[in-house]
């Protein structure tokens, strides 16, 4: 009696469904990593060698000295603290009226949406300069020159535009079965709002709140158009009047640099996950 056999297929080991490693791509990120982050090695480098001329810095520090960042924290620590006040009341303020108007935007059927979204974009392409100029005589006659409030409400004008689009986009992506529920439970439009809708576009707000606060910190052109005196001066301000002053210590500018460096670096790590969420959450429904 003849048998018949089947041949059994092979299977193919793990190994062979691993995807190859892309040394080429890997190689050239590196690369291109590494330009970027060339200007930060030298800023570093300059404030660990206060001593030495700014076209006598070592490739690499042969001994570590602090002096640069002990002075440059002691002329440019208040600087500093003013531009942390300016940055979150710059955040609370773009938040306060942005969530608002992306929610009514997103949730409203609004006849006129899509004509506000468009000019609110086309605010974004005015030059600072100008605004700025137009500020300055409005603050004049509002008593806003060299104030806290009036530099926090500029620097939340730069973020305002880019929170309303993109929080816009994630709370378009909200289901409105949960608007209603919450609702027809008795909430009203407001309660809803705090209570629901805020919540849900937590990754929105860090990532509109982190861009506004980046655009208030290293914001310079209102800075120095909105004040006259010394009286509320942000570290950028202060970097360019040390730069005037103490042209010949860059190993002090340097460091102020760095030290002027480290809030927004630190912010951009921790919130690096809901940034990601945040620009990406309302691109699907």
């Amino acid at each position: 009696m003849a048998t018949h056999t089947t041949a059994v297929p092979l299977r193919k080991s793990p190994q062979h469904n691993r995807p190859r490693p892309r040394w080429g791509a890997a190689v050239a990120g590196v690369l291109i990593l590494g330009v970027m982050l060339f200007p930060l090695y030298w800023m570093l480098n300059t404030a660990l060698q206060p001593d030495s001329g700014l076209l006598e810095v070592s490739p690499v520090p042969e001994s570590v000295d602090f002096s640069g960042f002990r002075k440059a924290f002691t002329d440019q620590g208040g600087n500093l603290l003013t531009s942390l006040a300016v940055a979150l009341g710059a955040v609370t303020i773009c938040l306060a009226i942005a969530a608002p108007c992306a929610y009514g935007l997103a949730q409203f059927k609004l006849r006129a949406a899509k004509y506000i979204l468009f000019g609110t974009l086309i605010t974004q392409m005015v030059p600072g300069i100008v605004i700025a100029n137009a500020l300055y005589s409005a603050y004049v006659d509002l008593g806003l020159v060299n104030s806290y409030f009036g530099l926090m409400l500029a620097d939340a004008s730069l973020g305002i535009p880019f929170a309303i689009v993109l929080m816009r986009a994630f709370m378009t992506s909200i289901p409105s079965e949960v608007i209603e529920a919450a609702q027809v439970d008795g909430a009203g439009r407001l309660r809803t709002f705090v209570q629901v809708v805020l919540p849900m576009s937590r990754n929105a707000l860090i990532t509109s709140g982190l861009f506004a606060f980046l655009f208030a910190w290293s914001d310079f052109m209102f800075a120095l158009t909105l004040n006259t005196t010394d009286d509320v001066k942000p570290v950028t301000l202060g970097i360019y009047q040390y730069i005037g002053a103490h042209v010949g210590d860059w190993g002090a500018v340097m460091a102020a640099s760095v030290l002027s460096a480290i809030p927004a670096a630190i912010l951009l790590v921790l919130a690096q996950k809901y940034i990601a969420a945040g620009i990406t959450g309302g691109s699907v429904k």
